[in-house]
């Protein structure tokens, strides 16, 4: 088949985007990145006088940081539209989020979509495969406090145990309110088989668009991080209560993102902008965690229940284009997530002028030194 000059044109458009976005790209990391470090390192005496304020200041580097990866997919077309619960109402308190796995995109997704949250971005803690340390964006993870976990049975239970120092060791000395987490272990399309073959053999529920999730970070978290009066009534009343609702884990936020036909966005087309303007849809679903059983078999049980209901918004949204209605209600009501362009470019102005910054200071000290 004979390719058209429009055809020839719009691919040599296509390409030359694309190659002008990864240099963009690169170009960021190389400023922003080092940059973060070594205002941090400039601020080491800080963290030991004040280490609140020192770890405050953290926070709003890494929004910035987490705000210009969201900026390559939002100037790409690739926004956001949120269904389900407004989790605003709980940025404030504390909240582990449940979120399906369908390809690295996800992560971009939820960096843009919660820029908008209040001070979520800057105060949570991500839970990811370990591989994602040896990346550009490793070392932020590790300065931040980020848990990067090893898949496999062989090391399930050790990882288990060092998550639970690390939520106990940084967590609430870091002010963390959320924390992030994908609880299928691993993405869709690797996971799908297996999953189906458990779900066969243990009579459970098939699923096409999630697999069933795993229970041990999740029950990790939901111990170490929930305050003991959540699992029962506290004794005092309501005066106890109310002074323990900012104690402790409140709030289980399940998340699920859906990619228009099933065509979920990988972190190469975030970055090089290839695909056409796309509409990604998260749809929140909180629960009080107080509601959430506490018993490994109940626990695994609520977490199933998650992921078939999931299955079900997911095939809903599949066959219709929009999520289903809450239980109850006949219209589902959706909120356009947006950024502003104006504030997306000051951060950027202020990496690449932070980046200029560093560089002349190390030329004047190296002429000074040699």
């Amino acid at each position: 088949m004979a390719v058209t000059l429009e055809q020839a044109r719009r691919v040599g458009y296509t390409c030359l985007k694309a190659l002008l976005r990864f240099a963009f790209m690169v170009a960021n990391n190389l400023v922003a990145i080092p940059s973060y470090v070594l205002y941090l390192i400039m601020l080491q005496p800080l963290r030991i006088l004040d280490s609140k304020s020192f770890w405050y200041i953290e926070g709003v580097l890494f929004k910035w940081l987490l705000a210009m990866v969201a900026s390559w997919g939002w100037w790409a077309g690739y926004t956001v539209v949120e269904w389900g619960d407004d989790v605003k109402a709980v940025s404030e308190d504390e909240a582990v989020v449940l979120v399906n796995h369908q390809a690295t995109g996800d992560v971009c997704t939820l960096m843009m979509c919660l820029q908008d949250k209040g001070t979520v971005v800057r105060q949570m803690m991500w839970l990811m495969d370990h591989i994602f340390k040896y990346t550009n964006f490793g070392i932020v993870s590790l300065i931040h406090g980020d848990f990067f976990i090893r898949q496999g049975r062989t090391h399930r239970d050790q990882q288990l145990v060092l998550l639970k120092d690390h939520l106990e060791k940084y967590y609430r000395s870091r002010n963390r309110k959320w924390i992030v987490l994908f609880p299928e272990g691993g993405f869709l399309r690797k996971r799908r088989e297996t999953s189906q073959a458990f779900a066969k053999k243990n009579n459970l529920p098939f699923l096409k668009h999630v697999t069933l999730p795993r229970l041990g970070a999740t029950q990790v978290i939901l111990k170490t991080l929930v305050a003991p009066q959540e699992n029962g009534t506290p004794s005092g009343g309501d005066a106890v209560r109310k002074e323990s609702k900012s104690k402790g884990l409140q709030w289980v936020i399940d998340t699920t993102i859906a990619y228009p036909k099933a065509e979920p966005i990988d972190i190469q087309t975030w970055i090089l902008g290839y695909r056409q303007p796309t509409v990604t849809h998260v749809h929140y679903r909180i629960f009080p965690v107080k509601d959430v059983p506490a018993e490994p078999e109940a626990l695994t049980n609520w977490l199933y229940q998650r992921f078939i209901e999931k299955e079900d918004l997911l095939t809903h949204f599949y066959e219709t284009g929009a999520f289903p209605p809450p239980q109850g209600q006949t219209k589902a009501i959706s909120r356009e997530m947006t950024l502003s362009n104006l504030w997306l470019v000051a951060i950027q102005s202020f990496a690449f002028l932070s980046g200029g910054m560093w560089y002349c200071l190390f030329q004047y000290l190296y002429h000074c030194l040699f």
